[in-house]
C-alpha cells in the first residue's frame, strides 16, 4: 500500500461499505486502513496511526460509541461517526462519548469528503496555530489572552476554561454533558443551570450583542459550537 495521503481508518463489518469507502476515498487521494470490530480498529489504530477515524455505532463485539471512549483514553483523533441511526440521542450518546461529527446513512458521499476535509482541517489549525481568530474576537491560547476589538477582555477561571473548550473544537458542537464533565467533573454532568449561566456570562464579554450571539452558538437540545471564520 502507498502511503501518500491523509490516512483514513474504516470500521464497519459491512463488506459492502468498506469496500465502497476504500474505492470513493482512495480515488480522492486517501490512504485507507480497514477493521470490522472495536477490538481490531484499536488494533489497527495503534499500529498504523491514521489521521481521521470513520466509525460505525453497529458493531459486532461492542458499540461504537464505547468504542470512541477506549480511543479517547489515548488518542484525540478525530472520529466521524457513519451510521444508521439517526435519533437524537444516538448522536448525543456518540458525541458525548468523544466523536468529533456524526453522519447519517444512508449519506451523500460530498458531504462525507466535506465532513473529511473539515475535521482534517480543524485537527492541523489546532496543532499548528494556538491563536484563534474570528474577526474582532482573537483567543491566544499559549497567552491565555482573550481580546475583542483588540482590548483584552478579563475572563474567570471558568469562563475562560469554557472557552478554551469551545476554542479547541471549534467549529465542533460539543454537547451539555461534555463540557460539564470537562469543565467542572463528572460530579457536575447534570448540572445544566451552572452551564447556561456560564455560557450567558461569557457572550456578556465577548459579544456585540449577547442576544443574538455570532460566536458561541447554541445548538438546541444539545449543546453549544463555537462559530469558525
Amino acid at each position: 500500500m502507498t502511503d501518500n495521503g491523509p490516512r483514513v481508518l474504516v470500521v464497519d463489518d459491512e463488506q459492502a461499505i468498506k469496500r465502497f469507502l476504500r474505492v470513493t476515498l482512495t480515488s480522492q487521494g486517501y490512504t485507507v486502513f480497514e477493521a470490522s470490530s472495536g477490538l481490531e480498529a484499536l488494533t489497527t489504530a495503534a499500529n498504523y496511526k491514521p489521521d481521521i477515524i470513520i466509525l460505525d455505532l453497529g458493531l459486532p463485539d461492542m458499540d461504537g460509541a464505547d468504542v470512541t471512549v477506549l480511543f479517547r483514553q489515548w488518542t484525540q483523533i478525530p472520529i466521524i461517526i457513519l451510521s444508521v441511526r439517526g435519533s437524537e440521542s444516538d448522536k448525543i450518546k456518540a458525541l458525548d462519548a468523544g466523536a468529533d461529527d456524526y453522519l447519517t446513512k444512508p449519506f451523500s458521499v460530498g458531504e462525507l469528503l466535506a465532513r473529511l476535509r473539515a475535521n482534517l482541517r480543524r485537527t492541523s489549525q489546532t496543532v499548528a496555530e494556538p491563536v484563534f481568530e474570528n474577526g474582532d474576537l482573537v483567543v491566544d491560547l499559549s497567552k491565555r489572552v482573550v481580546t475583542l476589538e483588540e482590548r483584552e477582555i478579563q475572563l474567570t477561571p471558568t469562563e475562560y476554561d469554557l472557552l478554551k473548550m469551545l476554542v479547541t473544537h471549534a467549529g465542533k458542537v460539543l454537547t451539555h454533558h461534555q463540557l460539564l464533565r470537562e469543565v467542572w467533573g463528572k460530579a457536575y454532568e447534570q448540572e445544566f443551570h451552572i452551564l447556561h449561566v456560564n455560557v450567558s456570562n461569557l457572550r456578556h464579554k465577548i459579544e456585540p450583542d449577547p442576544s443574538r450571539p455570532r460566536f458561541i452558538i447554541t445548538e438546541p437540545g444539545v449543546g453549544y459550537r463555537l462559530k469558525t471564520p
